[in-house]
């Protein structure tokens, strides 16, 4: 397994925009629902400036 280190919400939400997933919904600035075809939603709590740390990083990664 690679090295993970902790990066900012903003970056990691652009990153999984690029790879296919979509907004679906979103309430306020930081609770967002995100969707792809053929996978289980996925919700997305951070604010953009936020930063995710390994852990978390690893358990998006799983899912997404």
């Amino acid at each position: 397994m690679s090295q993970w280190r902790s990066t900012k919400a903003k970056q990691v939400l652009a990153a999984l925009l690029r790879i296919g997933w979509s907004i679906k919904r979103q309430a306020g600035d930081s609770h967002k629902i995100l969707f792809r075809s053929g996978w289980a939603d996925v919700v997305f709590a951070f604010h953009d400036g936020e930063e995710i740390g390994p852990k978390m990083l690893a358990r998006i990664a799983k899912r997404t």
